[in-house]
């Protein structure tokens, strides 16, 4: 480009044309039969790495045992990882691709992986599991909240929702289901709009899917996740949210919502005397070494509602023990 057009260097991310992209991203944002067949394949696959790991991880593995399996099954398909296997007890680290840990009972397991096909198409599914073969009743409490706001969420993502909406969704249900456990209080309409939950719940409800696990998004995340009349939020937890546009048939997307108790962040906001009509401190004492829970799907929109893609992966926590303790 610099060649052809005789701009320096440094300038070409300025002349990039707004409206190129726009029809870019307006064309490949509806994804065809052919693609969604890709995309499901990869789907499949992933589940396939996801359900291995929860069937091979014993107390003593180191971590990276695991991501080298799963890894391994994303090549034998003929493809390869669609982005860093983030595997980890250390669920609470957002993104974690350290796999140094040794696997102990009492912790959970946090899986968030992708097969990418030999077509370039990108599956991303998230699960958690326990190192023994069931959860504590601790651990239940905080998956049923998580379970909860994933299966909602989805059922919301509908044409001509905003896909905005179905987060602040998802993060009353979290809240809510937190409230109930005692960890937060107050007036939950009023904890969301502050943005007092994203101590627990940080990141964004979901992102396009496609060619790219964060589809388009090296076009500008503005473009592919907003419009002109809508924009990113600056507060913290839902400036993370990559997708925010009104939903139309043919998009693919993720929908992974997610607890995470992050020590750090607990004990700033504390000391800052931050959300305190809203969160209950002295509650979380029992919950600094807890982790993570994030559940993952990923879904196309269609005129007659949302489609879950790829053959059904464990989830409740009933399939999920039933892995744990498969012999």
């Amino acid at each position: 480009m610099h060649r052809w057009l005789g701009l320096p260097i440094d300038d070409l991310q300025e002349a990039a044309s707004v409206e190129l992209i726009k029809a870019v991203v307006n064309i490949a944002s509806v994804k065809s039969a052919e693609e969604i067949k890709e995309i499901e394949k990869a789907v499949t696959i992933s589940g396939a790495m996801h359900e291995a790991a929860m069937k091979a991880a014993r107390p003593g593995m180191k971590e990276a045992e695991l991501a080298g399996l799963i890894e391994g099954i994303a090549l034998a398909n003929d493809g390869d990882v669609a982005y860093p296997v983030i595997l980890s007890v250390d669920g609470q680290i957002l993104h974690n691709h350290y796999h140094g840990n040794t696997l102990e009972e009492g912790r959970l397991v946090l899986v968030d992986a992708g097969a990418e096909t030999s077509g370039h198409y990108a599956g991303d599914i998230t699960r958690t599991f326990p190192v023994s073969k069931t959860f504590t009743a601790q651990q239940k409490e905080i998956y049923e909240i998580v379970l909860k706001a994933e299966i909602d969420s989805i059922a919301q993502t509908t044409v001509g929702t905003r896909f905005l909406d179905v987060h602040l969704g998802a993060a009353k249900i979290i809240a809510s289901g937190l409230k109930d456990l005692g960890l937060m209080k107050g007036d939950l309409d009023e904890a969301v709009a502050q943005g007092a939950h994203a101590l627990f719940f940080p990141h964004g409800l979901g992102h396009m899917l496609g060619l790219d696990v964060h589809d388009m998004e090296d076009l500008g995340e503005q473009y592919v996740g907003y419009t002109d009349s809508l924009s990113r939020s600056k507060q913290f937890g839902l400036r993370s949210l990559r997708l925010a546009r009104a939903l139309e048939p043919g998009f693919v997307l993720t929908v992974e919502p997610g607890i995470y108790f992050i020590p750090q962040l607990i004990q700033l906001w504390e000391s800052e005397g931050k959300f305190k009509d809203f969160i209950n401190y002295d509650k979380l004492t029992d919950y600094l070494g807890f982790g993570g829970i994030r559940i993952e799907d990923n879904i196309l929109v269609t005129p007659d509602g949302p489609r879950i893609l790829g053959h059904p992966i464990a989830k409740t926590i009933d399939e999920v023990e039933a892995l744990r303790n498969f012999k």
